[in-house]
């Protein structure tokens, strides 16, 4: 399996990629962004030395009890940290052989107007969490050359889906995916160059997440990387009752390992330095 983003190529099977989270904002809900310029340029490189293979930045918390932030306001965010990242990671040091060098770099937006802006700047890869409601996105993508995440949700960013009850999860996902790659494919994009993400906690119950983690391997035969968001979710506060987000590093490990023995290719975290030891950690024991 191929993943081709923007000119570079990822072969799979390989060690699961780790994709470091940089949020610019100052309401993410495990407290780690900043509107800090200059600290979000140290955290890009803290973020590769603690193992990133992929770096995703975006400027909007999704978090639901949060107002939108109007698209100039993301863009003007998003802008210097884009222009500036092949200069911050040219020189990065590595955590190990293993880790791709540079590290891909990943947007985070669901905003076609603001996609295209910020992949005028740079970007390998398209982080889109609205499911793609239209082939707009997929499109764009296809005239960059970046690769494309589509991310399984229903209903629009932004709005709390806590009433959403699925009689098979596992069945009515396949079926989102298989649409939703056509989609991408009849606008230009190359299947090559598409991720797809289950969406854990979007639009999903405990008990749906639980299950995705169960039967992830039900999508194994869709023939593309799985990245699998599992940074402190509302899941994991929901097993181990705990609330505060920053104190669910040890669950969102495990989520990692029941990820990585089911096929996931990318893991999305906050704590780059846990989730790379943990991955180089399963890869070791996984092939002795």
């Amino acid at each position: 399996m191929i993943l081709r983003a923007r000119g570079r190529t990822v072969v799979f099977p390989r060690r699961p990629l780790v994709m470091g989270i940089l949020n610019l904002n100052d309401d993410s809900f495990s407290g780690d962004g900043s509107l800090d310029p200059d600290w979000a340029e140290a955290r890009i490189r803290e973020l590769i030395a603690e193992g990133a293979d992929i770096v995703d930045i975006g400027a909007e918390s999704a978090r639901t009890n949060r107002a939108a932030i109007s698209e100039d306001e993301e863009i003007r965010r998003l802008a210097p940290c884009l222009a500036r990242f092949a200069a911050l990671v040219a020189d990065a040091p590595r955590a190990d052989a293993d880790q791709i060098s540079p590290p891909l770099l990943s947007v985070n937006t669901w905003r076609p107007a603001v996609a295209r802006t910020a992949l005028a700047i740079a970007g390998d890869l398209l982080n889109d969490m609205g499911g793609l409601p239209s082939p707009e996105n997929a499109a764009i993508c296809a005239e960059t050359g970046a690769a494309l995440l589509i991310m399984h949700t229903v209903g629009d960013p932004k709005v709390p889906h806590t009433h959403i009850a699925w009689r098979d999860i596992v069945g009515e996902m396949r079926a989102f995916f298989l649409e939703k790659l056509a989609l991408a494919e009849a606008a230009g994009l190359a299947r090559e160059a598409i991720v797809l993400d289950p969406g854990i906690d979007f639009a999903k119950q405990r008990d749906d997440n639980l299950r995705v983690y169960r039967d992830l391997e039900e999508f194994a035969d869709l023939g593309r990387p799985i990245l699998l968001p599992i940074s402190r979710k509302s899941v994991i506060g929901a097993v181990l009752g705990i609330t505060d987000p920053r104190e669910r590093d040890a669950g969102t490990i495990a989520c990692l390992v029941a990820g990585m023995v089911r096929g996931a290719a990318i893991f999305r975290v906050h704590n780059v330095r846990a989730a790379h030891q943990a991955v180089r950690t399963m890869q070791a024991a996984l092939t002795a």
